[in-house]
This record gives C-alpha cells, sequence and structure tokens, in this order.
C-alpha cells in the first residue's frame, strides 16, 4: 500500500480501541466508504504528530510515560517467582511441523 512501510504491535487499552471503532463507523457511514480501525488509528497518529507541540498532546505523552514507569517501578518491587501463575507452561513446538 504504501511504499515504505514499518510494522508495529502496539498494545492499547480496551476503552482507546472501542472509542477508535466507534470513529471509524461515524466515518464509514458519513463518507459512504469503508473506514478500518487501522486507517482511523493511522489518521489520529499522523495528525497529532503535525502539533508536536500541542499542550494536549504532551499532557497525554507525559502522562503515559509516567504511567509507564510507574508500572515498571512496581514491578521490580515486586519478588520474583518462578512461574507465573497466569501463564501455563507447554511443550516447546516442533518446527518441522509434526
Amino acid at each position: 500500500m504504501f511504499e515504505n512501510e514499518t510494522r508495529v504491535l502496539i498494545i492499547l487499552p480496551t476503552e482507546l480501541v472501542d472509542r477508535a471503532r466507534g470513529l471509524a463507523a461515524r466515518t464509514t457511514i458519513s463518507m459512504k466508504l469503508p473506514v478500518s480501525l487501522q486507517i482511523v488509528i493511522r489518521a489520529l497518529i499522523e495528525e497529532g504528530l503535525r502539533r508536536p507541540t500541542h499542550p494536549d498532546l504532551l499532557a497525554n505523552v507525559s502522562r503515559q510515560a509516567q504511567t509507564v514507569r510507574r508500572i515498571r517501578t512496581e514491578a521490580r518491587r515486586r519478588p520474583m517467582t518462578s512461574q507465573r501463575p497466569d501463564r501455563v507452561a507447554s511443550r516447546p513446538r516442533s518446527r518441522t511441523g509434526s
């Protein structure tokens, strides 16, 4: 689709994805063109980057950076366990396909 593209995995809160889906649906209805979640997220990122000094954008980036820092600090303070209880141990998969 694009001449130069990079694939990125992002983890977003469900509420944010739901709001973006709503925007995609409203845009699809108003434009009478299919608008995907990917298109909406790409447009939001692009618009945000056009205003790198906007106070709301900077406040949002700051809030998210502080939240990530807090989460990582709390994770370091917790004692490490040998295996996470929410993960199920599994056998390594064979690459031969059998």
